[in-house]
């Protein structure tokens, strides 16, 4: 009897976990409704203040530094200026951009100096092309994104025209090989969930975003939190600066760019593993109880339902535990084609979701070991957070 008490329990809690499922597919339904393209503003809408874009590059020569800057020098912007700084590569980065710089003087080619103690490569990139910037609004992207001809001025407009003090984009990210199709949906969603628009766009509440591949900020409300020595070792700086200027009271805003900007983080498995093992617990705020719990419970309702489910079918006495695991697997399904349909992710791979998140997981309880461990994180060729680097901010 005691036995049968507890596997009811079993049971039921399955079914619950199938209910939040249920709430989880209208939540994604809805978080994607709020995901609503910029309008393009009319022409010669923006008095067309100078805006300075910063772009840092480190070992980008065999990857698309080429095709990202020459969209960037492609706007239709008219005040624009472009600020490049190779941040120490071991490849031919710096000849590339030298050579753009030569053939269009709009864009201004650093060889960027040794990163100092306490800071990080990128914010010290960063630190640098904000010191070279004369605009009085700042565009910090990265070397792999790709511009719409209308992104710079739909943007500034938009900023203009609501007098926001940041606006940061969403952007398409571009899912070429199967390891991207099955982590990177699982990896948005997450932030669909943990970052919903319209609470990130509250002032009231205290979610924030900041999306390093198109982050627009007014210089005055980047210097009034610290500017980039404020996240000097941070390796999400992107998310950190988002939280400063929102606690700071600047008017931050998310949008969707998919229109605007897109992006291929990574193209194969190695890269994802060690890119997003560079990030995962620096977004869980380098706290170990919180990344724990979260590590457990993506396990427990994410991944062993469909485990659970495959084993009732030949298992007599688990299969009451089969419909429900079953239920959330189907749930998972619908779920993830609504995601994957956003992100040109062919259907068939919202049937995987559940390896998605056994990844998801992986990768996030590897980033706290390394982290936690002094090991370190590896990221183009640098060790972050090793044991003679530089220690996570908290």
């Amino acid at each position: 009897m005691v036995v049968w008490h507890w596997f009811n329990l079993l049971v039921l809690a399955a079914w619950l976990n199938a209910g939040l499922w249920l709430l989880a597919l209208a939540f994604t339904w809805r978080g994607l409704r709020q995901q609503k393209l910029l309008p393009a503003p009319p022409p010669n809408s923006v008095n067309a203040p100078l805006i300075s874009l910063l772009v840092p590059a480190r070992n980008e020569a065999t990857r698309v530094l080429r095709a990202s800057l020459a969209s960037m020098l492609a706007q239709d912007y008219s005040n624009l200026e472009l600020i490049a700084v190779n941040d120490r590569s071991t490849d031919e980065t710096g000849d590339i951009l030298r050579t753009i710089a030569i053939d269009d003087h709009r864009l201004q080619a650093l060889d960027g100096t040794a990163t100092p103690v306490n800071w990080l490569g990128k914010p010290h990139a960063m630190a640098q092309a904000v010191a070279a910037a004369r605009g009085e609004w700042l565009l910090a992207t990265d070397a792999d994104m790709i511009f719409a001809p209308h992104a710079v001025h739909t943007v500034v407009s938009y900023a203009l025209a609501n007098n926001y003090d940041a606006v940061t984009l969403l952007p398409k990210v571009v899912c070429g090989s199967f390891w991207e199709r099955i982590f990177l949906p699982v990896f948005g969603w997450s932030m669909l969930v943990a970052m919903p628009v319209n609470r990130v766009n509250d002032p009231k509440r205290k979610e924030s975003v900041g999306v390093g591949g198109f982050f627009l900020i007014r210089r005055e409300a980047l210097e009034k939190v610290g500017g980039y020595a404020a996240v000097r070792a941070e390796v999400a700086e992107d998310l950190r600066l988002g939280a400063l200027l929102k606690e700071s009271g600047a008017r931050l805003r998310l949008e969707y760019g998919a229109d605007l900007i897109s992006t291929r983080m990574q193209t194969n498995l190695r890269d994802l593993w060690e890119g997003f093992t560079k990030n995962m617990f620096a977004g869980m705020q380098f706290k170990l109880w919180p990344t724990l719990g979260g590590s457990l419970s993506i396990f427990l309702f994410a991944v062993l339902p469909l485990f659970v489910a495959v084993v009732g079918l030949f298992i007599e006495n688990v299969r009451p535990l089969s419909v429900p695991c079953g239920v959330v697997w189907l749930l998972q399904i619908a779920i993830f084609a609504l995601i994957n349909s956003r992100c040109e992710v062919p259907m068939r791979y919202a049937l995987t979701m559940p390896l998605g998140f056994a990844m998801f997981d992986a990768v996030l309880l590897n980033s706290a070991w390394r982290i936690l461990t002094r090991r370190g994180v590896t990221w183009k060729g640098r060790n972050i957070y090793g044991a003679d680097g530089v220690r996570p901010p908290r």
